[in-house]
């Protein structure tokens, strides 16, 4: 990793993340560094791993489906500080 002082990386707004593709932006420690872009081709998942992100594929199909109706948006209750969307996913990942 290359450290960079360039304020045009280091603002608060491009502090992390992807910058272009193939880079990545990390903060360490209030430095801020620029390195390759994780290859993960390679990586194979794991089978809870799949299980996993089965489950949160489904949670969000759950809460998409509660967006996009209305009348289940206006019902649905929601937890203090959570909007519907995460209130919705938190649901469907604690009950299954």
């Amino acid at each position: 990793m290359a450290r960079t002082r360039n304020p045009l990386l280091t603002g608060v707004k491009l502090g992390h993340g992807e910058i272009d593709p193939g880079f990545i932006l990390k903060t360490r420690k209030g430095k801020v560094f620029i390195s390759k872009y994780p290859d993960m081709s390679n990586v194979i998942p794991s089978k809870l791993q799949l299980k996993s992100n089965s489950k949160f594929t489904a949670a969000i199909a759950y809460a998409r489906g509660i967006i996009n109706d209305p009348v289940k948006k206006g019902a649905y209750k929601v937890r203090p500080g959570m909007s519907v969307y995460h209130s919705a996913v938190k649901d469907y990942l604690d009950s299954h």
